[in-house]
């Protein structure tokens, strides 16, 4: 017992003089310590300050330096759309002391009003005028593919809802889509539903016509089968080799699923056509229980290249990026990126048709697409957004981000108009 209370006391008296020795005081924007109740100084100081970074010194923390990054950003084409919404919407109510504000919403302000294009970004109804855009939006409302639950066909709605929510600056990356890029939604390919070839036709010839104006097609799907018409549309449009980075848990290349070009079948056709190669062909994330064996035999005879989520956990996302875009590369010309929502952690994209534990977390969703896209994209879908079976546009919401993320990126490094020069065929609808 009077062992134990030595200890105690030891004890005690240990944690009394820790105290001490760590009281500190705030000098400017620096912590100094107090040791024995003195201000350390000289050599002392140096060797007992704090090791965090000064939020004051803009060297030391990314998010310093992004606040200086804005003032870097025009305003101009903000300032022409506040004036054109107050000639377009008419002048505010006198009573009304912000005078950018008109009688009728126009524009990005307020975010729960307005016409949900993408991003509130100008619709074009003339799709012969796409050609005056960086960038264009195209919903594929289309469903036909699927083979468990349906309710792709509204996914292009629910993304373009939720995207109302953003403003088109980025805070980290220190850019803003709408004074660096040009963005158009060209509205919906008018999809069949009752027949699958009809649609593809449909979606072929609705990417073609966007890439051969030499404008960079940003698809909202629609269930994954749509992935074969796509990069059809692209590849019939360019005498150049066309490599796909392809995100997904499942590995969609059956030649056939329910005797129909299914959603789990789009890569055994596209890598079909003579300048979409198979050794280009990039797969990330597959695995779990919902990659159908006959899937298996092609990957196999194609020797595509294939990442599980192991490969992710064991190598890291850089390096796996790095070593997909090797291979998606290797003899192309322009790489195009598909992205099915399903990739991702299922609790966080309820929204979706075949949902799958284990997957990415959205912050890795998100590193590993601005790694892919700041090289430069020909083009880019986002699939298998299901709002039916959706919480709070969350799954919507994650498909907006991945999307802004890849312009974002393309923006940051000056990537986004880099494959665009390869679309060298005129356009020959189906």
């Amino acid at each position: 017992m009077t062992a134990s209370i030595g200890n105690l006391h030891r004890a005690q008296r240990f944690v009394a003089q820790s105290r001490k020795l760590l009281q500190t005081r705030h000098d400017g924007a620096r912590k100094t310590i107090i040791l024995g109740g003195s201000s350390i100084s000289g050599q002392q100081k140096q060797q007992y300050r704090f090791h965090h970074p000064d939020p004051f010194n803009p060297k030391t923390t990314m998010g310093w330096r992004a606040a200086l990054k804005e003032a870097e950003i025009p305003l101009t084409k903000f300032n022409q759309e506040t004036e054109e919404g107050l000639r377009l919407g008419l002048p505010g109510a006198s009573s009304i002391d912000d005078k950018t504000i008109p009688t009728f919403s126009r524009g990005e302000l307020p975010h729960f009003a307005g016409i949900n294009t993408f991003l509130k970004a100008p619709y074009i109804e003339d799709a012969k005028a796409v050609g005056a855009y960086d960038c264009a939006v195209v919903g594929v409302p289309f469903d036909g593919g699927c083979t468990y639950r349906a309710g792709t066909r509204f996914g292009p709605q629910g993304i373009r809802r939720i995207s109302a929510l953003y403003t088109p600056y980025n805070y980290e990356k220190g850019i803003d889509l709408r004074e660096q890029m040009t963005l158009c939604d060209i509205g919906d390919v008018f999809t069949i539903p009752a027949n699958i070839e009809k649609t593809f036709d449909q979606i072929s010839n609705a990417v073609g016509h966007i890439a051969s104006n030499g404008t960079m097609p940003i698809i909202l799907g629609g269930d994954h089968s749509i992935g074969f018409p796509t990069v059809r549309g692209l590849a019939s449009v360019t005498t150049k080799n066309i490599g796909i980075i392809h995100v997904d848990r499942h590995a969609d290349i059956q030649e056939k699923d329910l005797d129909e070009r299914m959603h789990t079948t789009p890569y055994f056709h596209a890598t079909n056509i003579p300048n979409v190669r198979p050794k280009n062909l990039v797969q990330i994330g597959i695995g779990g229980w919902q990659v159908p064996r006959p899937a298996v035999s092609n990957m196999i005879e194609r020797e595509t290249n294939i990442f599980t989520m192991d490969d992710i956990e064991k190598m890291g996302i850089d390096k796996v990026a790095e070593m997909a875009l090797e291979r998606a590369w290797d003899g192309c010309d322009a790489v195009y990126m598909s992205y099915d929502i399903d990739s991702i952690e299922a609790a966080f994209v309820p929204g979706t048709g075949w949902p799958e534990p284990g997957g990415l977390l959205p912050r890795e969703a998100l590193k590993l697409v601005g790694l892919i896209a700041k090289e430069g994209l020909c083009g880019m879908e986002v699939v298998e957004v299901s709002p039916p079976y959706d919480h709070a546009d969350i799954t919507s919401l994650m498909a907006l981000r991945i999307i802004v993320d890849a312009l974002g990126s393309m923006v940051s490094h000056g990537t986004l108009k880099k494959c665009m020069n390869v679309f060298d065929k005129e356009f020959v609808p189906i």
